[in-house]
């Protein structure tokens, strides 16, 4: 298996000369349905809080060079075949840095706790934010919760009209196009 923080201590310098934070590094089964794994690898431009495709596709080019640098002076990093996905977090966004609780909080969330943490497992509410090591959630159950940061599994944002509503789009020139070639085609 991958070691997930040589891997981040390699990519983020990567990140950051392109003028984007890193948001996640993560290994998991590839959806090439080839068997082998994918090093998924989520980005944002701070200015936007997302990723265009020429932007994915510069991060991804300077990911494969380092990497291939490394493997080339013998440095392993992942065993066997494995494929590069480097991606925009999107609209329902995981959080996984602390300023991710406190930048969307007044926003719906799942937070799924990790094995052995006491209590309940999945909370699903408004993210009130975080405090030092302790985010809070009001889970539309148990009502005002507080959770250990280092016992959080998971955590998400909710898809929700609030959540599309906050989220500025990127650039929406030719939007009106696409809308139109659709609607012609549906017509013929």
């Amino acid at each position: 298996m991958a070691d997930i923080a040589r891997l981040t201590q390699i990519i983020e310098p990567e990140a950051q000369a392109l003028g984007f934070e890193l948001v996640r590094v993560k290994m998991m089964p590839s959806e090439a349905g080839d068997g082998t794994q994918a090093l998924q690898i989520m980005a944002e431009d701070p200015a936007t809080g997302q990723l265009v495709i020429e932007q994915c596709a510069a991060l991804s080019r300077a990911v494969s060079a380092r990497i291939d640098a490394l493997e080339e002076q013998g440095d392993v990093l992942i065993e066997g075949a494995y494929h590069l996905e480097v991606s925009s977090p999107g609209i329902d966004r995981p959080l996984t840095r602390t300023k991710d609780f406190s930048d969307w909080a007044g926003h719906e969330a799942k937070i799924s706790m990790a094995k052995g943490y006491e209590g309940q497992r999945n909370y699903r509410g408004i993210l009130k934010g975080i405090g030092g090591d302790i985010v809070t959630i009001t889970d539309r159950k148990a009502g005002d919760v507080e959770l250990p940061r280092d016992q959080i599994h998971s955590a998400q944002l909710v898809l929700t009209d609030e959540l599309i509503a906050a989220t500025r789009p990127l650039d929406t020139t030719g939007a009106e196009e696409v809308q139109e070639d659709q609607q012609e085609k549906a017509d013929d």
